[in-house]
């Protein structure tokens, strides 16, 4: 179920990302579901429809989304998708900038795993 957090200093187009592919890596939402429109989830999330706008952008950008004009925007098919090489890297490089950052704060690389299984519990246990 898509949600936003208004108190939190992540935009709103970032955190409505996150909760749709959330939704589709739990099942919620399927390739071929139509979402929302603009209008429609602007409306329902109290949230800019420009921002809404942007999200879906993102969102078509990484392939997850796509509009058809005259019918409205729906999940990809994603599983059929080449791996994207330079999202990747730019996910290791996060990664990388996390560690460092729980390394001073003194956590292990055991907590950190730990962690890792437990979101992946809540996502569904899929990750690959």
């Amino acid at each position: 179920m898509v949600s936003i957090n208004k108190t939190s200093s992540k935009p709103y187009y970032e955190q409505l990302v996150l909760s749709l592919k959330e939704d589709i890596i739990n099942g919620i939402l399927v390739a071929g579901d139509q979402i929302p429109s603009v209008r429609e989830m602007a409306k329902t999330l109290l949230m800019n429809p420009n921002t809404v706008s942007k999200a879906y952008k993102v969102l078509e950008t990484e392939q997850i989304l796509v509009t058809i004009k005259g019918k409205g925007t729906f999940v990809q098919e994603t599983d059929r998708l080449p791996r994207d090489e330079l999202r990747i890297q730019q996910l290791r490089e996060r990664l990388k900038e996390l560690v460092i950052e729980a390394t001073h704060l003194h956590l292990s690389i055991q907590e950190i795993t730990e962690w890792l299984a437990v979101f992946e519990n809540e996502l569904g246990g899929d990750l690959k």
